[in-house]
């Protein structure tokens, strides 16, 4: 059977050979999740996904939502998929079983749920925010906010959403207006508006429960003075039932190039003025605990991004083994027609989506791999070194894999020829629901800013240093293997120029050139993106020569060869550019900041 959504192969590879994720139930905390577990959970998220989720794709995408008069419909698809998806246990995968989670490794859950988003992650947009909202209780609510909601929300009965965006606040959310009344009963009373909320409202589950970014009166301007408030749709009773409707309304969905099946809403509270909510964490520290959620939906929006691009990498590798045009280039005259993998340019964006495929998964399942050792780390000091960087990866996890996702995704249109602009295949939903995994959580330009305005200075730079750090030691191992070591030095180059763009680009900083220094933001990440691909490209590479070395079955070295051939691919075109680039980044050009507003067009 051809593979479909995600490569299984490649996941265990990640997993077991690259990862030895099996080595987790050594610990207490992970000893139900040997290999042979851990190969199950993958098998039945495969299962359901390419069963369940993927047959759903493309119905729900042209039924849509539907708005009327405050309520939110989802496609009729959704329900029993969304009862599967439940009665699996797949909302809280990592999270405490006490709660209704499973308990098990980040990164198993991350293999998961490449299968869930590639499959239809419009569906899964649901749940992501349902389980991110309630990470926000079980990290900063009291025990009687835990008790009354958390377990229902990680079971999938009651749903969540995030309120930060304002029509006028958008990426600023210092300048957001909603507000919060205190009242005798130690509740708030809310009133305002929000846009842009995925699954604000709908009607898979019979609560919702809203985290909400609001100013309480006379709180301080800015972020400084924004706290977080728990708003149900239906106000909660102290024995945990649903009381009478909350004065939360959803007042429209927005009609949108993609993700038509996930209802973006736009919000109104406190519109009869009995709006009420509860306070969630310390008060004016609203923004630091969302970040909370934040960072775990921004690696979430790499995975919809990656996953939309490793399915639509599969979707146009099986077609090319099998759409028949025109004789090979160097056939005889009046030869028959070959199947178009056999030709040059279409075999060069095919290795082009299978290298950035194969980096992208690594990079993200590493960042589960992380999140696994600091649950397991016996000290602070290496806790605190691990969650260093996760913080810097977490940028390029969101930013620079969306970015090579969206144009993988057209790579996967354009192998289709014609065929590909049309819906009679999922290549072009796959290009337009992949559009906006750059764009939301925080746009890619944001993430190019986080990155080199927090996270290249973070520790007194200690994190970046300790990432750079870990790519050298790879580079040192790789240029002891003769087949490796082109590959090995060309990745050195590239590591000590990143080194030096990353200094010039702090100096700029440090002579208070901030416009000259953030102008170079979004190239920086991208070049950045690219070494860490390469990194975990060559990683790969170096466990596929010692696996070729011991005798593997035939099959398997078919695939070990392949991953050479990703190395050596993204080694030899994509590095070099990055090496141009860098020498850009560095001059570090005035004539974005400097061209007058007139001259971009006339008025």
């Amino acid at each position: 059977m051809v593979q479909q959504v995600a490569d299984r192969r490649d996941i265990d590879f990640v997993l077991h050979e690259q990862f030895n994720i099996q080595a987790l139930s050594q610990n207490e905390l992970f000893a139900d999740f040997n290999k042979k577990t851990i190969d199950m959970v993958v098998s039945e998220a495969r299962s359901l996904a390419l069963k369940e989720l993927l047959p759903t794709l493309k119905e729900a995408d042209e039924q849509g939502c539907i708005f009327d008069n405050g309520k939110v419909t989802v496609p009729e698809v959704f329900h029993r998929v969304y009862k599967l998806f439940v009665q699996g246990e797949w909302i809280a995968m990592c999270d405490d079983p006490r709660w209704g989670g499973q308990g098990m490794p980040a990164t198993v859950a991350l293999a998961a749920n490449n299968y869930f988003n590639g499959a239809n992650y419009p569906f899964m947009l649901h749940n992501i925010l349902a389980h991110g909202a309630g990470k926000l209780v079980e990290k900063f609510g009291t025990d009687e906010q835990k008790n009354l909601f958390l377990k229902k929300m990680y079971t999938g009965v009651w749903g969540g959403s995030m309120l930060l965006t304002e029509p006028e606040a958008g990426s600023d959310v210092g300048a957001l207006t909603t507000k919060a009344m205190p009242n005798d009963d130690g509740t708030y009373s809310l009133t305002g508006n929000k846009i842009f909320i995925s699954s604000g409202e709908n009607d898979l589950v019979e609560n919702i429960i809203h985290p909400v970014l609001a100013r309480i009166e006379g709180a301080p301007d800015g972020t400084a003075g924004i706290s977080l408030f728990l708003v149900p749709k239906f106000r909660v009773n102290p024995d945990g039932s649903m009381g009478e409707p909350n004065d939360i309304v959803c007042t429209g969905i927005e009609e949108k190039m993609g993700i038509h099946a996930s209802p973006t809403c736009a919000m109104a509270l406190g519109s009869k003025g009995q709006c009420i909510g509860t306070l969630l964490g310390q008060a004016n520290k609203g923004m630091g605990h969302m970040f909370v959620m934040m960072n775990e939906a921004r690696l979430h929006v790499g995975m919809q991004g990656f996953a939309c691009a490793s399915a639509s990498y599969l979707n146009a590798l099986n077609y090319a083994r099998e759409r028949v045009q025109g004789p090979a280039l160097t056939a005889p005259k009046g030869s028959p027609g070959v199947p178009i993998i056999r030709h040059p340019d279409v075999r060069r964006m095919l290795l082009n989506m299978k290298a950035y495929t194969e980096g992208m998964r690594s990079i993200l399942f590493y960042v589960g791999y992380l999140e696994d050792q600091i649950r397991i780390a016996e000290s602070d000091e290496d806790k605190a070194a691990y969650q260093g960087i996760i913080d810097v990866l977490i940028p390029v996890a969101k930013g620079y894999i969306t970015d090579r996702a969206f144009e993988l995704c057209s790579d996967g249109v354009q192998i289709f020829g014609g065929y590909g602009f049309t819906r009679e295949y999922p290549q072009e939903q796959l290009l337009r629901d992949c559009k906006i995994t750059q764009i939301y959580e925080g746009t890619n330009g944001i993430q190019a800013m986080d990155l080199l305005g927090r996270k290249l200075g973070l520790n007194k730079g200690k994190a970046f240093t300790d990432l750079l750090n870990l790519v050298s030691k790879t580079i040192n191992q790789a240029k002891e293997i003769e087949t490796l070591a082109t590959q090995a030095r060309t990745l050195e180059a590239a590591l000590n120029k990143l080194a030096k763009t990353a200094k010039a680009l702090g100096g700029i900083l440090g002579q208070a050139e901030v416009e000259r220094a953030f102008a170079q933001a979004y190239p920086f990440l991208g070049v950045t993106g690219d070494v860490l691909m390469a990194w975990m490209l060559l990683w790969r590479g170096a466990i596929a020569v010692e696996k070729l070395a011991g005798k593997p079955r035939k099959k398997d070295v078919a695939f070990y060869n392949g991953i050479l051939a990703s190395v050596r691919f993204f080694c030899a075109s994509v590095l070099p550019a990055a090496l141009g680039k860098m020498d850009a980044i560095t001059a570090a050009d005035t004539t974005a900041i400097d061209i007058a507003e007139d001259s971009f067009a006339t008025k």
